[in-house]
């Protein structure tokens, strides 16, 4: 069984930083991509950042410059830094993965952490 584990959420100041971490277990497949979204109150959940298993990288318009995202692939490991964050920041932050299997990409969800940027 798969899971995926977030962990790094917190209370943060605006312009302050936080680093999240993801791992993953339990994966009989390989894993094609990683990476976060977000879900605001009252808003969709929205993509973050992506990286794929060649290092290949998506960001989010509103998080470009700020937010970076990395993977070590012998641990099933992703990150993403946060810096200087904004109260529009705040959100459940969720950590997905994309497996390749046998019945071809599927994606596993981890339950998510809250990032809450106030003062």
């Amino acid at each position: 069984q798969v899971q995926v584990v977030e962990s790094g959420g917190g209370l943060v100041q605006p312009g302050g930083s936080l680093r999240l971490s993801c791992v993953v277990s339990g994966s009989r497949f390989s894993i094609y991509a990683m990476g976060w979204h977000r879900q605001a109150p009252g808003k969709q959940r929205e993509l973050v950042a992506r990286i794929t298993n060649t290092g290949s990288t998506n960001f989010a318009d509103s998080v470009k410059g700020r937010f970076t995202i990395s993977r070590d692939n012998a641990k099933n490991t992703v990150f993403l830094q946060t810096d200087s964050l904004k109260p529009e920041d705040t959100a459940v932050y969720y950590c997905y993965v994309t497996a390749r299997t046998s019945a071809g990409f599927v994606d596993y969800w981890g339950q998510g952490t809250q990032v809450t940027v106030s003062s």
